[in-house]
């Protein structure tokens, strides 16, 4: 790489107005109201993470008992500088519940996440002034999730899009399981958003699969991906 820029149910029973709430326009909704996509304040996401976890659990295809693990982590994460969390809400036989969750923060050094993406980069090549350039100046989008049984309605664009709008770093950088050929709905919505490879077929520590790291440059304006 030559170039010197690295990219060509919640518990809450009345939304309250402290959250930015949008209708998320869907494919079909039927006569159910509308999903609603609320920002979470710290405090609601850590109050509402045993059923995030579950989102997270199974659109992951990870074992029961995962969430275990990961509760301590995600707790942590929300005491990051920068970090900024959202969900879709919906509504279904009555009852509210969560359809998907999405959160990130500022990345900064000493982070588990980018020492792993930094020894990633090393191994594929990218010269160190780039990956200093990259890594010094970025979100981290760490969990974007819709339950199995929500997908194909949109809602992982309009989290993803919702938590990128105002973000002053100068790229995005994510994490997703490799899937031959790219051929699910996260790749197509990442390509379609003008995600770039950042490392390819990376293991992490403690997950066995091998992930691919990509990236942007921010911002991401609001016809980007529109039309692809």
């Amino acid at each position: 790489m030559g170039v010197e820029h690295p990219f060509d149910r919640l518990n809450i029973a009345v939304p309250s107005d402290k959250f930015i709430r949008e209708e998320v326009r869907t494919v079909d909704t039927g006569q159910a109201p509308r999903p609603t996509l609320v920002d979470l304040s710290a405090s609601d996401f850590r109050r509402n993470l045993p059923e995030a976890l579950n989102i997270y659990v199974q659109a992951m295809n990870y074992p029961r008992g995962t969430e275990r693990s990961r509760a301590p982590m995600w707790t942590e994460h929300t005491t990051r500088r920068g970090w900024q969390g959202a969900a879709v809400i919906v509504s279904r036989e009555g009852r509210q519940h969560l359809a998907g969750v999405a959160y990130g923060y500022r990345g900064e050094a000493q982070q588990w996440w980018q020492e792993q993406v930094r020894h990633g980069m090393r191994a594929g090549g990218w010269p160190e002034a780039q990956i200093k350039n990259l890594l010094s100046n970025y979100f981290e989008l760490t969990e974007l999730h819709v339950r199995p049984d929500e997908q194909g309605q949109g809602f992982g664009e309009a989290l993803l899009r919702h938590l990128l709008r105002n973000r002053t770093e100068h790229a995005v950088l994510l994490s997703t399981p490799e899937v031959a050929g790219e051929s699910n709905r996260a790749w197509h919505l990442y390509r379609r958003l003008g995600f770039h490879d950042v490392v390819r077929h990376f293991t992490f520590t403690g997950d066995a699969r091998p992930f691919a790291v990509l990236g942007r440059a921010l911002p991401l304006h609001a016809d980007d991906g529109r039309h692809a």
